[in-house]
């Protein structure tokens, strides 16, 4: 038991860690063990969970916000996942807006050209414009002007195509587009975030309270905190739960102070 405790005891962090006031019963030993396994199994599962496709994020719950989330912060740095046309064109394709004979024939015909290359650096411009925006947006509910100029601008140039489609429903119209040149590109995600600014519930989309990433809450009570429960949502609750022990702890600690001195 002391050999578990002292491996323990070294590899939780200070947060986790009882104070030197606690007495170390055989519960508080094994709530703090649960504790440390809790943590483990978060990180190893944290890049080789569902939340991570071929590379990317897609805990947004929507195109644009994954598309905003191909910026996050690992390791307490920002980490840029569209450094290049053929990773854009990847993510393209594993957020299913490409087929794969798509995603290959643009790879093959523009990876090396300087029209990729500078479609790379707009759409990430782009990307960072918006996330401003979305800030202003979740708190207030505001789009300034010169945003919703921008994307007019950019649909006119770029606009998506519709189409007449049957579903379990009838007919209904589907937007696509036909990807043929790195500009193409622009066209989807124009589109999807003009339609996030005008047809999704403002209150349900925020950013997580412990990383950068934005998600859409489909949860049914729309209280949901956290971008996922593997990448962020097991540590709240582990942190949480680390909380009302160091509470509970302290409580007792101030208890039996107050008693003792009541008997002097």
């Amino acid at each position: 038991m002391a050999n578990n405790l002292g491996w323990c005891l070294v590899k939780c962090e200070a947060s986790a860690l009882p104070s030197a006031s606690d007495v170390l019963t055989s519960k508080m030993i094994r709530d703090w063990c649960v504790i440390l396994l809790t943590k483990i199994t978060v990180m190893r599962e944290t890049k080789h969970s569902v939340d991570w496709r071929d590379g990317f994020l897609f805990v947004g719950n929507d195109v644009a916000l994954d598309f905003l989330n191909t910026r996050p912060v690992l390791d307490a740095e920002p980490v840029e996942l569209l450094p290049d046309f053929k990773a854009l064109v990847r993510w393209f394709q594993v957020a299913d807006l490409v087929s794969s004979r798509e995603a290959e024939e643009l790879e093959r015909r523009w990876a090396e050209s300087l029209r990729a290359r500078r479609i790379v650096q707009s759409i990430r411009e782009f990307r960072e414009t918006i996330r401003k925006e979305l800030f202003e947006w979740e708190r207030h509910g505001i789009v300034h002007r010169s945003a919703i100029n921008e994307l007019n601008a950019m649909m006119a140039r770029h606009p998506m195509r519709s189409r007449l489609c049957t579903s379990g429903q009838g007919l209904v119209t589907q937007p696509y587009f036909v990807p043929q040149q790195p500009e193409d590109l622009i066209a989807p995600l124009a589109y999807s975030v003009a339609t996030l600014f005008s047809a999704a519930d403002r209150t349900r989309i925020r950013k997580c309270d412990q990383c950068v990433l934005h998600f859409y809450d489909t949860s049914r009570k729309g209280t949901r905190r956290w971008c996922s429960m593997r990448l962020c949502g097991n540590r709240l609750k582990v942190a949480a739960y680390a909380a009302r022990k160091r509470k509970g702890s302290n409580a007792k600690a101030t208890r039996q102070k107050g008693m003792a001195e009541s008997r002097t």
